[in-house]
Formats: C-alpha cells, sequence, structure tokens
C-alpha cells in the first residue's frame, strides 16, 4: 500500500516539474543572506540547512511549481523557494590551495590575485578550460578545475 502511495505521489511531482522555458539543469545563486534548504518542496517540510552567503551558486536539478531542487557545492541536495534565487552567475573556490586568479585565460598569464576556498565570485565567461570571474574589486580568469557553479563543457558567451 505505502509502495502505491509513494509511487503516485512520484507521479504528481513529476507533471509539475519542468516549466516551459527553464532547463533543468542549470546553475543559479542564492538571492538573499539567509535561504532555507527544505527537505521537501512545501512550507511545511524540515529545514536541513540554512544558508548564510548571498551568492553561493547551487545547481538546480529539478523543479516542482515554484520550488526549485538544488544541489550545492558540497553534495547537500533539498528543495528551495524560486523566490529565493537569482539567475546571476556565481562559482565558489573550490580548490584546497589559494587558486591564482590570472591576466587572461592562459595558465602562463600574469598571476593578478589568489583566491581561497569559499570565495564566491560573479561568473563573466567560460571557455573551454578558464572562466573569467569578478570578486572583490579583481577580475581575471581562474581555471574550471578551481571553481564550481559551471559546467566541465560549457562555454559562454
Amino acid at each position: 500500500m505505502r509502495a502505491i502511495g509513494l509511487g503516485l505521489l512520484a507521479l504528481v511531482l513529476m507533471a509539475g516539474w519542468a516549466r516551459a522555458g527553464e532547463n533543468v539543469p542549470r546553475y543559479a545563486s542564492l538571492d538573499r543572506d539567509k535561504v532555507f534548504l527544505r527537505e521537501g518542496p512545501s512550507y511545511g517540510h524540515r529545514v536541513l540547512w540554512i544558508y548564510r552567503k548571498k551568492g553561493l551558486p547551487v545547481k538546480i536539478i529539478a523543479q516542482y511549481d515554484v520550488w526549485r531542487r538544488v544541489m550545492d557545492w558540497q553534495g547537500a541536495v533539498g528543495w528551495i523557494h524560486a523566490s529565493m534565487l537569482r539567475d546571476a552567475r556565481t562559482v565558489i573556490v573550490t580548490s584546497k590551495k589559494q587558486a591564482p586568479i590570472r591576466e587572461k585565460a592562459d595558465p602562463r598569464s600574469k598571476i593578478l590575485a589568489l583566491a581561497g576556498t569559499g570565495v564566491i565570485a560573479k561568473l563573466e565567461t567560460c571557455r573551454k578550460t578558464a572562466c573569467e570571474v569578478s570578486a572583490s574589486g579583481t577580475d581575471g580568469w581562474i581555471d574550471k578545475k578551481n571553481i564550481w557553479g559551471v559546467g566541465a563543457s560549457e562555454r559562454f558567451p
């Protein structure tokens, strides 16, 4: 009986997951300094985590009505109300060592700054192996292997 109930719930959820014009998966960022990650897509579900970092990148992996199922850079998964997210792209530095931000996408170009683990930067553009970012008044290029918030093969614009 429980299996039938869970199956029906899954069908209902899948019916509302994708809205026209919104691709899944995609990246977004937190729009507030305090955002609740919930167990399910409603205010009645238990809070799993409270984020306190505006601009933190998240990967939207599913959607249901006004709720987005997201994954963060550490692998935590849960639901966030769409009003708490924005389309602005950001990345977080995940390198254990300070990651160089360079003048150009070329890994031999001049180092402008070093970014530590947890630094959040605005994402400007991406090429095959590096992305242009801006953070704390520094604009430059960082190797994709040192950040989370952009797909490995993603290039834009």
